[in-house]
This record gives C-alpha cells, structure tokens and sequence, in this order.
C-alpha cells in the first residue's frame, strides 16, 4: 500500500472498489446491514467507519486480502491479514501439502503460481513440458506467462497459440480488474507485446470433442492436449495463502494419457 493510496483516505477507495463491482450505495448498505447514508458520509469523508465496518464492507465487495489491509490503513487501522513469507515454519503444512498435491499429480503437470504467476513449485510433468527451454528463462523467479508466451519459450509449440494466447491474456485482465494491481498490468503489457512466433499447423489433429479450450502442445513429436485448472484456497487468512494457485493440467485426449501413463512404466 503506497503513501499516496493512504493519503486518499478509505472514503475514496471504498467508492473506488464500489463502483467497479457495479453495486449501487444503496445494494451495498442492504448487504452490509447499514444505510445508504451512512455508505455516502462514510465514501465522502464525514464519517469514520469502524474497523469491523471496513472488513465487513469488504467482505461484501469481494475485495482481495491484500487491498483489505490497504483499506484498513487507509481508516487509520492496523492491517488484519498477517502477510507470512511461504518459506516460513508457520507456513509449513500448507507448503508440504501442495507439495504432496502437485507430486501426487504426476505424471500429469501441475505447479503452484503466486499474484504474480510466479512459480513457486512444479512437478516432473511441468519439467517435462520446459525440456528445450533457453537457460535465459529458466532463471528465477520464473514465470509462467513469460514461459508461455515468449517467442522463445513454449509459444512455438503451441499448435494453437493465438486461441491460447488470447485465454492466458484475458485471464489476466480478469486479475487485473479483480486486484486493480500495478505490477500485474505491467507484466500483462510486457507478454502481450512479445512478437507472436509463427507454428506449424503441422497434420490435423484427430477429432475430440473437448468440453474446455486445450492447450495443445507437442514433445518429442507428440502433440499432447491439457485442460487447465486452477484451485485457491477457501476464505484465507494470510495475504500470502490467499494469492497462492494451483493450476494443475488435465489430459484432453485419450493420446495424451496414455503417452503419460507410458512414462510411468
């Protein structure tokens, strides 16, 4: 939370996060048990709202964790959510957890992505799919999107590049306008620049009626086909736990589980 936001006032950035969840003064007082006016002197400035008003109204604009500190600093309170690095003994269980889900996942890819799609952890499907990949974008901190859609990464493999380009930028933007956060954008402005390299439509893929957009792929002269999925964990209280994702990779087609299964034997 900068200096600036805090000099706003939380009057402004609960009209601000109001107007962008398209709820009215009124809905909002409904929902929060208040009035209307008091929503309107609490947005102008002529009325401090409490601590639990803050949360509670929050709560019902389904403000992310991280923004509800903000909001609360910006009342004049101290934050909430405690903000735990990952690497902490606190955070022990919910690290060796996702690690015995992404591990409990193979063959088929799966990894663990923060706020800002870094990864955090990965297992052998994930490594299996960055075979090839430049030194350059293997080091840390990687990153998913960059991984993705860089001209040099996995972009001239994937067979169908621009619908999947176009689903990971749209995601994106969805987080963009969830968590209104400037270091997302810029890097939504930097992989959607990246030049879009040109893939071979090679041989026409066989005829599967998928229930979700795929992201095909070829390894070692296979395409391979996935459907992602992404978990968070329910009602977090740590700013840390509440931007963490698992996206984990579904096998779209009867060719890709068995050529997974078969790395298994």
């Amino acid at each position: 939370m900068t200096t600036t936001a805090v000099d706003k006032g939380v009057g402004p950035l609960l009209r601000a996060w109001r107007e962008q969840r398209r709820v009215s003064q009124l809905e909002l007082a409904l929902r929060a048990d208040s009035s209307a006016r008091h929503i309107s002197f609490i947005e102008t400035g002529r009325s401090r709202p409490s601590e639990e008003m803050v949360l509670r109204l929050a709560e019902h604009l389904d403000v992310p964790v991280r923004e509800r500190n903000a909001l609360l600093l910006a009342a004049g309170y101290a934050p909430h959510y405690a903000e735990t690095p990952l690497d902490d003994p606190a955070l022990d269980a919910v690290r060796a957890g996702m690690e015995r889900l992404i591990q409990g996942y193979e063959p088929y890819p799966a990894l663990v992505l923060d706020a800002m799609y870094n990864v955090l952890a990965a297992n052998r499907g994930i490594l299996m799919l960055l075979d090839g990949i430049p030194e350059s974008l293997l080091e840390p901190p990687l990153n998913a999107m960059r991984l993705t859609l860089h001209p040099e990464g996995m972009a001239p493999r994937i067979r169908n590049l621009p619908e999947w380009r176009g689903h990971l930028l749209a995601q994106m933007e969805r987080q963009i306008a969830l968590h209104r956060s400037q270091p997302l954008r810029e890097l939504y402005e930097e992989v959607a620049a990246y030049p879009v390299p040109d893939t071979d439509p090679g041989e026409p893929l066989e005829d599967v009626p998928y229930f979700a957009l795929p992201m095909q792929i070829e390894h070692e002269g296979r395409v391979l086909s996935f459907i992602s999925s992404i978990a968070t964990f329910n009602t977090p209280m740590d700013v840390t736990v509440a931007e963490l994702a698992i996206e984990t990779f579904l096998p779209a087609d009867p060719a890709t589980v068995k050529y997974l299964q078969s790395l298994m034997s």
